[in-house]
């Protein structure tokens, strides 16, 4: 709604956006995203239908991996088409199968609501760069090859109707009235008086 209706207009829109605050640092020193949990990166990948990468083990083992997949997440082919996320914890293994025991990179294909996964590929904490990468890059193929496109009313829809639920750390919903608690019914479009601020 902010940049129009059509792709050129918002592309074009964009692009003006982005010439007026061009880059600080180099892309390739930016930081590698990390979640709070594989629960919610599951879910998230599963929303946004990308292959997720989870660096498992030790906190000492997989601290360098945060600097040294820098280049991997900024990879051309690679930078937008996956999420990663860095656990040390193990409870998270119950819901992917086809993990192998022990400290590793994690590629999985989310299920399709997002509440499990199952291992397309899984390597060694250390793995060279261009073997990530070329795992990446097979994933992303597969994955794209294989995976239909949701349509966010029937996927919602299914998930109502299996009685699927994801709780996030956030309440879904507004506080329309200001009370401070989530209006859980639908908006009637009475008139809230609002505090002023």
């Amino acid at each position: 709604m902010v940049l129009g209706r059509s792709l050129s207009s918002s592309v074009e829109q964009m692009e003006i956006v982005a010439a007026l605050y061009p880059a600080t640092a180099d892309v390739k020193q930016a930081e590698v995203q990390d979640f709070h949990s594989v629960r919610q990166a599951l879910n998230v990948a599963s929303a946004d239908q990308r292959v997720l990468v989870v660096v498992n083990g030790p906190g000492d083992r997989i601290a360098s991996l945060r600097n040294s997949l820098r280049s991997v997440a900024s990879d051309e082919g690679i930078i937008g088409r996956f999420h990663i996320d860095f656990e040390e914890d193990d409870q998270w293994r119950k819901t992917v199968t086809g993990l192998e025991d022990g400290a590793s990179i994690v590629v999985i294909r989310p299920g399709e609501f997002g509440m499990d996964g199952t291992v397309m590929n899984q390597l060694p904490l250390n793995a060279e760069t261009k073997d990530i990468t070329a795992a990446l890059l097979a994933a992303n193929t597969e994955f794209s090859g294989s995976t239909d496109k949701k349509v966010y009313s029937g996927h919602v829809a299914k998930g109502q109707e299996l009685g699927i639920y994801f709780e996030g750390g956030v309440p879904y919903g507004e506080d329309r009235n200001g009370d401070g608690q989530i209006d859980r019914g639908g908006f009637s479009g009475a008139r809230v008086d609002r505090p002023r601020r």
